[in-house]
């Protein structure tokens, strides 16, 4: 149940503009086009072009629906009224539950013209028995108040408030007795606080948790999307229980704190099985734990999902389905290849082949697939292991990294006798995989009958939809930008993109990103694709200019090029683009 609202057009919140003077007819029926044709509401555009204010906007509003305007910045929503609308259906329809007296509660809302929204809040209403008033207000308050959603600090003080009283009522009875202080903090309270770090970590979509010391606190922070971001801060004396705890959970020792330990956590959640992978390190005063996300469960990312695309998703598909040779990916730490690889072993994972990987470590379980962890303290390396496994009646094999003379010349040999293989490299571009490998002793005739193709990958940071806008660039950048277009050939281009009409994006920040523009990555990728033609120029080996020539006249992109492409059709922005590009 609900008041009555007066439901008005997109035009009369327009008229009221216009009749204050705030814009003119003209460009009131140019953003009435804009919104129609975005499928957005007027008052995004109008917020968008910066004509208006939000305050503009909503005194607006206030004047054709007549109700209140509520500011959420300075207010604490208690938390069972904030969780009377689900965090879903808050985020999506852009509404935070505030105030509640008697059955009524009050909604804040940006655009109560939205008929869903309105029937999701009446819909939750009756089902929980009470009735809904509705109440304006600004998109940066909204904000504020989504925020108190799932607030990881809210969670975690009433865990540590028990667990300081603990420590204060036990200090009283047993002074001196820090062993029976250490007991209470690793207690209750603390498996509490670090079991909602690593919820808020899954439900964040963090690759990453750190739990270090930070001067007089002991500091969280979330690696989303690249980036660390402080999650949480806590007082010192906690510190230590809570690496304490990991170790439990990890089966580590917890009387060694001298040396590096490496453990596995694994936690099942409703909808998911996640493993935490465990690495703690000895500092100088305490230890530090980051913990690496890896989820177990669900189907692998297609190679779409991961943002190949093109002339780049071809030549990976072509050359993944020969029967035998040789694929490699190249890229510093932590640009995808791990992934990209599990998405292809997932494609080739069928009845009637055979796979075995050999990793380090194991970041990602396939059912169906053989996989082995290599452990060096004890021979089991990537050569000694690729040595055995060719055994194994292996037809497709995985090499987690060519690091050495031996893999290099082990795995040359499988590919060149009947087995596919792919691996990693550690080079920074596609082309320089092939003196990488001459270097580690392979003859250039063997990689040029046995490599298939070579490729590039980093990942840049994807722009949020819900926040995309338009962007100016720089006049500097600008030029660098069109220069480095104007060397890509137009037979290369990727749909939507126009040559004469070069357009960037940027997103403003959102609830939804968490103010921060991105969310999510994509993959900016090179490949190389082996024709005859490279094969005798690497036979030869032979280098340099006669090789980008011949890259060139096969619509060879660079993984910058790609990348200055993605941002014409607003996946990334040139900002991402550079800065994963830039020259080592």
């Amino acid at each position: 149940m609900a008041e009555e609202l007066h439901i008005p057009t997109k035009k009369a919140i327009g008229d009221v503009l216009v009749e204050e003077g705030l814009i003119s007819q003209q460009a009131l029926s140019t953003m009435m086009t804009e919104s129609e044709h975005r499928h957005v509401s007027l008052e995004q555009v109008l917020l968008e072009s910066g004509v208006v204010t939000e305050k503009d906007v909503v005194n607006a509003q206030q004047s054709v629906f007549k109700l209140d305007i509520v500011d959420l910045d300075p207010i604490q929503i208690p938390e069972e009224i904030l969780h009377l609308i689900p965090k879903e259906l808050a985020e999506n329809y852009r509404m935070v539950p505030y105030s509640r007296s008697a059955d009524v509660v009050s909604l804040a809302l940006i655009d109560p013209a939205n008929l869903k929204a309105r029937e999701a809040a009446e819909f939750v209403a009756r089902s929980k028995g009470f009735r809904v008033k509705y109440v304006l207000t600004t998109n940066t308050s909204l904000k504020k108040g989504l925020k108190q959603y799932g607030n990881i600090s809210r969670e975690v003080e009433s865990a540590l408030s028990v667990a300081e009283k603990q420590i204060e009522d036990r200090a009283k009875t047993d002074k001196g007795e820090t062993e029976n202080i250490e007991e209470v903090i690793k207690s209750a309270p603390v498996a509490k606080i670090v079991s909602v770090i690593m919820r808020h970590a899954i439900e964040g979509g963090a690759s990453d948790i750190h739990i270090e010391p930070y001067g007089n606190s002991s500091r969280v922070r979330y690696r989303i999307d690249g980036e660390l971001h402080t999650t949480l801060t806590l007082p010192l004396y906690i510190h230590d229980s809570l690496i304490s705890r990991v170790k439990v959970l990890a089966s580590l020792k917890l009387d060694e704190t001298r040396k590096p330990q490496d453990g596995r956590i694994h936690i099942s959640t409703t909808d998911k099985d996640v493993d935490f992978r465990v690495s703690i390190l000895p500092l100088s005063n305490h230890e530090k734990v980051v913990m690496r996300l890896l989820e177990t469960t669900g189907s692998a990312p297609t190679l779409d999902q991961l943002g190949f695309v093109g002339r780049n998703l071809q030549i990976i598909q072509t050359a993944i389905t020969r029967p035998h040779g040789l694929f490699l990916i190249t890229g510093p730490t932590g640009s995808g290849k791990s992934t990209t690889l599990f998405s292809l072993m997932t494609m080739l994972n069928h009845d009637d082949v055979n796979i075995s990987t050999l990793e380090d470590p194991i970041e990602y379980r396939v059912r169906g697939i053989n996989q082995s962890q290599i452990h060096p303290e004890v021979e089991f390396t990537f050569a000694n292991g690729l040595r055995s496994l060719l055994r194994q009646d292996p037809d497709i094999i995985l090499v987690g990294e060519i690091r050495d003379n031996e893999t290099a010349d082990l795995a040359v040999n499988a590919a060149l006798t009947g087995h596919l293989v792919l691996s990693t490299l550690h080079t920074n571009d596609a082309l320089g995989a092939i003196p990488r490998m001459i270097d580690m002793k392979v003859e250039p005739f063997l990689i040029a009958s046995t490599l298939n193709a070579v490729g590039a990958q980093r990942l840049a940071r994807k722009i949020c939809d819900d926040c995309k806008q338009e962007v100016v660039l720089p006049e500097y950048l600008e030029k660098d930008v069109v220069s480095e277009f104007q060397q890509i050939a137009s037979s290369a281009y990727y749909p939507g993109i126009n040559p004469n009409k070069l357009v960037f994006y940027k997103g403003a920040g959102c609830a939804h990103c968490g103010n921060t523009g991105y969310r999510g990555r994509s993959s900016i990728a090179e490949f190389i694709e082996v024709t005859p033609d490279i094969r005798d120029i690497i036979s030869q080996g032979r280098r340099g200019d006669e090789f980008k020539n011949q890259l060139a006249g096969q619509g060879f992109v660079t993984i910058r090029q790609e990348g200055i492409m993605k941002a014409l059709l607003g996946i990334t922005t040139i900002e991402e683009v550079w800065s994963a590009t830039k020259i080592d």
